[in-house]
């Protein structure tokens, strides 16, 4: 019950918040313009999110084959394809949080926040494992 309101709260604010920007940065730039970045930095997202996915792949190939479980290296595959997500979705905002999960150096922000969120769905016992 409570998550589909969060749900139905996104939906309605996301957009309205990534419009207001569009607006915001076409006054200053204009329309065209502004086009253009929006389409430039979801290229620009698009190609980060390949190249860090692919380093990541290989990190955890790596770590596997050393026979140790790549738990970090999986972690930062969920920020880059959730970032990778949001990048795709026109807009300021969701560029600027998906740019931020891409990037190395701003991604163990969000591990850390990952993490806690996993350990307290372990603790509560609704974190579900799939085996073979």
């Amino acid at each position: 019950m409570i998550r589909s309101k969060w749900l139905w709260a996104a939906l309605f604010i996301i957009p309205a918040v990534e419009l207001f920007g569009f607006i915001y940065v076409a006054g200053f730039l204009g329309a065209p313009k502004t086009l253009l970045l929006m389409l430039a930095s979801s290229v620009i997202g698009f190609l980060m999110m390949r190249f860090e996915g692919k380093k990541v792949l290989l990190d955890s190939r790596t770590q596997m084959e050393e026979g140790k479980v790549p738990g970090r290296t999986m972690l930062d595959g969920l920020c880059i394809f959730f970032g990778g997500l949001l990048l795709i979705l026109p807009g300021f905002v969701t560029d600027i949080v998906g740019f931020t999960l891409v990037f190395p150096l701003t991604r163990p922000l969000y591990r850390v926040f990952l993490l806690k969120w996993i350990e307290k769905k372990m603790k509560n016992g609704t974190f579900t494992f799939y085996r073979r």
